[in-house]
């Protein structure tokens, strides 16, 4: 990264610390390309933050632009993408030839005619990265969770909010046109006033446990240091390389179930429910917590009266027997003969709306019916107008806003906010206790103890 770009994040970062919250004085970023974007008919020059398992997938939703650039601190990850793309036709053959970088800083400096950025690293490196491309100019899309921090859920958020740039976060099932009709139906009224939200995944982690700090033989071509960037320097294991299920156990790398799925639960949620800020969260547990995420959550959040809104208390389940409380489960019987693996659950005055963990697939009852209809077939919802825009692809809509076309439906400043419920949820984790949240100031009312886990230490080595 050149010396303007690294002076500018550490302004940013400054300001932000001294001012805690709040519109900064950011230097006016626009798109690294010609003023005016990229023509909707011309390809992109992308460059990829990460070669893993997840770039991967992501790939072929992208391949027909010109990926330029690649980087990843373990060759071996390089090699995988590169045999990977040689499937997909001809331009994935040419990728043989593509640059690569072992630091993502040199690519960003080295590399002007990149247009937009694909990161697919852990979640400890989703912001620093995000910001360091959008701050020399490039669009974003990166893949969930976007932070690892309640501090980091601000930073990314009011960049966002002063940049011309076009960013998606990598939650597929807000793309989907049933989840954007679940919001519909539900703004609408159709299931009265909602009290509770429940959100599941019945995964599970063994149980919480201390770091093992004996270190495995190094691989080849894995820069150690650099894979664990700005969290700590652990020793090495080769679990830690099993990818989102097996870092993001470890409470120094990831936010276990919580960011990994709840990041696509809590979506559907807070975007129909409008809920902004939570007010309180608390958490229950399976045992104590050391080094690793619980083998079993109960995160519960409360969120104060909205504008066509009530209070709300909103629920993420995780572990081998999640799911809602009996009384709701029992309402899904008839349709489903048991209760789905994952979810989530609207409870109204008038009726449910239930739809997978991603938010997709939405189905509603009413009071006194026996099984749930899809949000576009029940009776009920089929007077609710169209008011949200509809995406032919989740990548597809990001790839448009960057070449000047609709502004993306999850970009950053939205994303950002949802991220903040979650991570708001792990410092509760964290203390072992339930807090009141001020979000404005960003921290926990009468818990200066919680300060650590809201705005913790990073390392600066890889930034």
């Amino acid at each position: 990264m050149s010396h303007h770009s690294q002076t500018t994040r550490r302004s940013f970062l400054k300001q932000l610390g001294v001012a805690g919250v709040g519109a900064l004085a950011l230097p006016h970023i626009v798109p690294a390309g010609a003023v005016g974007g990229t023509a909707a008919n011309s390809r992109l020059n992308i460059g990829m933050l990460a070669c893993g398992g997840r770039s991967r997938q992501d790939l072929p939703s992208f391949i027909n632009e010109n990926v330029v650039a690649v980087c990843d601190v373990d060759a071996r990850q390089v090699a995988l993408l590169k045999k990977e793309a040689a499937k997909r036709g001809e331009r994935g053959a040419a990728m043989e030839k593509v640059k690569v970088y072992e630091d993502y800083r040199k690519l960003l400096e080295s590399e002007k005619s990149v247009d937009a950025v694909v990161i697919a690293a852990g979640q400890r490196w989703h912001v620093p990265m995000s910001m360091a491309a959008m701050l020399a100019g490039k669009h974003v899309f990166c893949e969930k969770p976007l932070a690892h921090t309640v501090a980091e859920t601000r930073e990314i958020r009011d960049m966002a909010r002063q940049t011309k740039l076009a960013t998606q976060l990598g939650t597929q099932g807000g793309s989907s046109g049933a989840f954007r009709r679940s919001m519909e139906v539900i703004q609408a009224g159709v299931l009265g006033p909602i009290r509770e939200v429940h959100a599941w995944i019945n995964r599970s982690f063994p149980l919480s446990a201390a770091v093992d700090m004996n270190a495995d033989p190094m691989p080849e071509g894995l820069n150690w240091d650099f894979w664990c960037g700005p969290s700590k320097l652990l020793p090495f294991k080769r679990y830690y390389l099993g990818g989102c299920l097996a870092w993001g156990r470890w409470l120094d790398f990831g936010d276990g179930h919580l960011a990994d799925m709840g990041a696509h639960g809590l979506n559907l949620p807070w975007r129909a429910l409008k809920l902004g800020a939570t007010q309180k969260a608390s958490v229950e547990i399976a045992e104590p917590l050391k080094d690793s995420y619980p083998s079993a959550t109960k995160f519960r959040w409360d969120f104060a009266a909205r504008e066509g809104f009530g209070p709300v208390s909103v629920w993420w389940h995780d572990g081998p027997k999640a799911g809602p409380p009996e009384e709701l489960a029992k309402e899904l019987l008839a349709t489903y003969n048991k209760v789905p693996g994952d979810g989530v659950l609207f409870a109204g005055e008038k009726g449910m709306l239930f739809s997978n963990a991603w938010g997709e697939g939405g189905v509603v009852k009413l009071k006194d019916e026996a099984k749930f209809r899809g949000v576009n077939d029940h009776e009920a919802c089929k007077p609710v107008p169209v008011t949200l825009p509809r995406a032919r692809g989740h990548m597809e809509e990001w790839l448009t806003a960057c070449k000047g076309g609709a502004p993306t439906f999850q970009g950053f400043a939205t994303a950002a906010e949802i991220a903040e419920v979650a991570m708001v949820g792990m410092v509760a984790l964290r203390l072992g206790k339930p807090i009141e949240w001020d979000s404005a100031a960003l921290k926990a009312k009468g818990a200066p103890e919680a300060d650590p886990w809201i705005r913790p230490e990073q390392r600066k080595k890889w930034l």
